[in-house]
């Protein structure tokens, strides 16, 4: 058996989950979340805790049993708490403003770029610390406006200039002076 497939999602006090064959809704605080599982995977509400079952051993199954059971996780943990990403903006001249739901970032290039905050999505801007916030309850998209923030001027390696994640480690190079003959 799948370690983390077995085990039961508990659900909180204030969640409300609907089960619809292999569609789920979860229903929270911070919003709510539908997802349309694969129909081989067995899921069941019972003394307030999901569960899911596979019908076989099957390679497939025993992947989709773990996924299943992760994915739901993170609908109640989204609904109740929600997730965030945190970046920082380094470099002479780098910003980020708030106006709105619009994120402008200023990135050494000619123009701003502007960023719309998508459905369940909220932005925060820190211009003294030089961070952005990405909250929402999906945790996937967060990790996805994440991402395309960061493409947008990723970290260079000779003097760190970019957006980062908060806690990444960029491999610093030494740059034409510190070659040594």
């Amino acid at each position: 058996m799948s370690r983390i497939g077995r085990k039961p999602v508990p659900i909180p006090a204030g969640v409300k989950v609907t089960i619809d064959g292999s569609h789920i809704e979860v229903k929270g605080p911070r919003g709510e979340l539908s997802r349309t599982f694969h129909p081989d995977m067995a899921i069941a509400l019972n003394d307030g805790e999901l569960s899911v079952s596979r019908p076989s051993d099957v390679r497939e199954h025993r992947a989709l049993h773990g996924l299943t059971r992760a994915l739901l996780a993170n609908m109640v943990t989204g609904v109740t708490e929600g997730f965030r990403k945190a970046l920082v903006v380094e470099g002479v001249g780098y910003r980020a403003d708030l106006t709105g739901q619009v994120l402008l970032l200023y990135l050494g290039y000619s123009h701003p770029i502007r960023v719309d905050a998508p459905a369940g999505i909220t932005f925060s801007a820190d211009p003294k610390a030089r961070t952005i916030t990405v909250e929402g309850a999906d945790r996937e998209q967060v990790g996805q406006i994440a991402a395309i923030i960061r493409k947008l001027r990723p970290p260079e390696p000779y003097k760190g200039k970019g957006i980062r994640y908060q806690g990444e480690i960029i491999r610093r190079k030494a740059g034409k002076a510190g070659k040594v003959a």
